[in-house]
């Protein structure tokens, strides 16, 4: 185990033999840290658990409390998996009470810098949060997705998975899955076709998505009637993903294409 002299590490963490620990970083209470995962000088982990191979860059704040007015100091935590990166400055809060108690990291992600994850939100594998994305707490984001720079997400928001947003996008609402999203605020764009590929989707899905898409905002009627129609019509596993993510939105709504925005949506998809 290779620890700095200057670095902190609270007597009831617990770090396996390989882990590396940079100069005058901190390891709080209650952190569990595993093989070959490396810290940063100046980074801060506590009330946390790695996995493996992650890398932690200077500076970076993972498992600190929840900005929460709630939170009264509950035992409280954030799991992360295997193979992250989490860049200089990031910040990461650990759960609540009221949201669960955990907040949870999936594998293979990256975190760019001073990204911020609050608490109770739940993150897929391969997933992208680039330069300053904010996410609120309770935001669930699926696996693959990429969130462009300066992106901020409302608390309570679904991201589906190998959704991609554009930069300075302002999110109130879920996002379907295989979904592009941009604005302020933010408004489906049409369909992303790249991530689908690079996915290994099939042609077939791809296609049935494309007419999904077209069949639920683009030709009339009321979201309600369309998925209903779309349900009876369409066996293709990732249509009825749509369906069941629609079926089971929370709080904000699904987000929808903007007003009037239908040839262009039209020429997108």
């Amino acid at each position: 185990m290779a620890i700095h002299p200057t670095a902190v590490v609270d007597a009831t963490a617990k770090l396996d033999p390989t882990v590396e620990i940079g100069p005058y970083a901190i390891i709080g209470p209650d952190a569990v840290i595993g093989a070959r995962t490396k810290v940063g000088a100046h980074a801060v982990v506590e009330h946390a658990t790695l996995g493996a191979d992650n890398l932690l860059h200077p500076g970076c704040y993972v498992g600190t409390p929840p900005q929460d007015l709630k939170y009264a100091g509950e035992k409280t935590r954030l799991i992360m998996g295997d193979k992250n990166v989490v860049r200089e400055c990031v910040t990461m809060n650990r759960g609540t009470s009221q949201g669960g108690g955990v907040t949870q990291i999936g594998s293979h992600c990256l975190f760019m810098a001073y990204s911020h994850v609050a608490h109770d939100c739940r993150i897929g594998n391969g997933v992208i949060l680039v330069n300053s994305v904010a996410l609120a707490g309770h935001v669930h984001v699926g696996d693959c997705a990429v969130l462009g720079g300066i992106c901020a997400i409302h608390q309570y928001v679904n991201i589906g998975r190998f959704v991609m947003i554009g930069g300075g996008s302002m999110v109130g609402h879920d996002i379907l899955p295989f979904a592009t999203a941009q604005g302020d605020r933010a408004t489906l764009r049409g369909l992303n076709m790249l991530g689908m590929r690079r996915g290994g989707f099939s042609r077939e899905a791809m296609s049935a998505v494309k007419s999904a898409y077209k069949s639920l905002f683009l030709q009339g009627g009321s979201l309600e009637e369309n998925v209903a129609k779309l349900k009876a019509s369409s066996p293709c596993k990732e249509v009825q993903e749509w369906i069941a993510f629609i079926e089971s939105a929370g709080k904000r709504g699904v987000m929808r294409p903007a007003v009037g925005a239908t040839e262009a949506e039209e020429a997108s998809v």
